[in-house]
């Protein structure tokens, strides 16, 4: 197939035009930037090519590196390689893109390194483009993270998601509740070895992620998806409530049923709650909103709300209501699971996260919609094109299949905007969550997310109608990552709907 785009970029810029020939890369080519994207610049090329390039404090230089203070597009950037390369930001953010724009343009030939000769001008089209990791059903340490928000945010996403808690197990230190950590951190799905962050780890995370212009989002998930709470706390959380598909899944599975105060190591659903009525549940959210938010320099904490079964409605109303508000209270915006849009009084501005299917069943729609009416807005997770952790054929050995087996094509061809009836302006962006049942290393993880992600990168920050946002357009270019996400060691499938490039 001949490439309609003859740039090999993922996600598709506003606007790239091919130059003739390409500008050599040597130990001699010289970059000028005060900025840490040059030093990130710096750093990839000798990964890729073993080529340490030389930084120099004044012009001349073959790269050029600059933030434009006059610039209205946030996160953009322009490219320019001729003769020599010239990246300007319209901020920071924006010159890291241009960076990782270059480093895609990155070609070896017969004659050696050089880069493809390029002008483009570029900026998202959605200012939410997230990822999510669970790291509650299986732990991972700092070091997989800061691999995780290297690749994610080579893709220009931007903001990681970290499900920090589930049924089994509690992830980041509470200094105010510290048998969190003690009891419900030690397992992990199947009696698999679990882990926790402490408050140092954390912000070494928070603050590896700002380096590359990821936004960290906290999640505990509430009132559900609580059953470590209660291994920690007994006094928290409510009896589990079996459900017969839960009874099923465990006998199929062969995996036990959750029994209070005891490490859950299944990975049923819908069976634990808070102790929605009792004044003392506010009194633990309160304080672990408030030590996360202490630590979160991102505007957002998310207070999760899916699949509380076993929970009344009414009983789950209240509780997003005033969780809502504890989370405003500590400075933060709110985000929640559509679920929780089913209250009528959820705090103002609350950020609801849509994880429906792309025709929404039952009252997802009207939920979700909820957020909008209340003054918040609305991230697309759309579980049948976006969850990461659903298999790519129906043999595939990692990941699942209720919200549908998702190939490549499937990952790609949705459009956030046209799901629900709701304006346009209210749509941030996308997110594609990784659940980690079947996955117990990084490598594992990866396998799944790449080269999935990429398709996500191009839905939230290429333009709808541009030429090259088609199929036929991306399966080519995302084909030609192979070669940079081999030197940078990402583990991912090679589909085969792609013609992945060799060099």
């Amino acid at each position: 197939m001949v490439l309609p785009h003859p740039l090999p970029l993922v996600p598709a810029p506003v606007s790239a035009i091919a130059r003739e020939g390409r500008m050599p890369i040597t130990a001699t080519t010289r970059v000028l930037g005060h900025s840490p994207a040059a030093a990130q610049l710096l750093a990839a090329v000798e990964r890729r090519t073993g080529i340490r390039l030389t930084p120099v404090e004044t012009a001349p230089a073959e790269i050029e590196l600059f933030v434009d203070p006059e610039s209205s597009a946030p996160e953009g950037y322009t490219l320019e390689v001729g003769e020599r390369a010239v990246i300007i930001g319209a901020d920071e953010a924006g010159l890291f893109y241009g960076v990782q724009t270059l480093l895609q343009l990155l070609r070896q030939d017969d004659t050696g390194w050089s880069v493809l000769g390029a002008d483009v001008a570029d900026s998202p089209r959605f200012p939410r483009r997230g990822v999510m990791l669970d790291v509650a059903r299986h732990f991972f340490g700092v070091d997989d993270v800061k691999r995780f928000i290297d690749s994610t945010s080579a893709l220009k996403l931007n903001h990681l998601h970290l499900h920090l808690s589930d049924d089994q197990g509690w992830r980041v230190h509470i200094d105010s509740w510290p048998r969190l950590t003690q009891l419900s951190a030690g397992s992990s799905v199947d009696g698999h070895p679990g882990g926790f962050y402490t408050k140092d780890d954390y912000r070494e995370i928070v603050a590896y992620a700002a380096s590359r212009h990821m936004i960290v989002i906290p999640e505990i998930d509430l009132p559900g998806h609580t059953h470590a709470i209660g291994v920690a706390y007994p006094e928290l959380v409510e009896a589990p409530v079996l459900n017969d598909t839960l009874v099923a899944d465990s006998q199929r599975l062969e995996q036990p049923l959750p029994e209070a105060g005891k490490p859950y190591l299944g990975w049923g659903v819908g069976h634990s709650s808070v102790r929605i009525h009792e004044e003392r549940t506010y009194g633990f959210v309160r304080d672990v909103v408030r030590e996360l938010a202490e630590m979160t320099p991102g505007p957002y904490i998310h207070i999760g709300g899916d699949e509380s079964l076993g929970t009344p409605q009414a009983d789950f109303d209240l509780f997003a209501e005033r969780a809502t508000e504890i989370v405003v209270e500590a400075g933060k915006i709110p985000i929640a699971w559509h679920e929780m849009g089913s209250a009528a009084g959820i705090a103002e501005g609350t950020v609801g996260q849509y994880w429906g299917m792309t025709t929404p069943a039952g009252a997802h729609a009207e939920e979700a919609a909820h957020f909008v009416e209340r003054g918040g807005a609305l991230i697309m997770s759309a579980a049948n094109v976006t969850y990461l952790d659903m298999k790519y054929t129906d043999d595939f050995p990692l990941g699942l299949t209720w919200a549908a087996v998702i190939d490549v094509r499937t990952a790609y061809e949705w459009e956030p905007t046209a799901i629900l009836d709701v304006p346009e302006s209210a749509i941030l962006g996308i997110e594609a969550p990784l659940w980690s049942e079947t996955t117990r290393t990084l490598g594992e993880v990866e396998q799944l997310v790449f080269p999935r992600a990429a398709a996500q990168a191009e839905v939230a920050w290429s333009p709808r109608e541009a030429p090259d946002r088609v199929w036929a357009s991306f399966r080519v270019r995302v084909g030609s990552l192979a070669p940079l996400w081999k030197a940078e060691g990402v583990e991912f499938h090679p589909a085969d709907e792609i013609p992945w490039s060799a060099r």
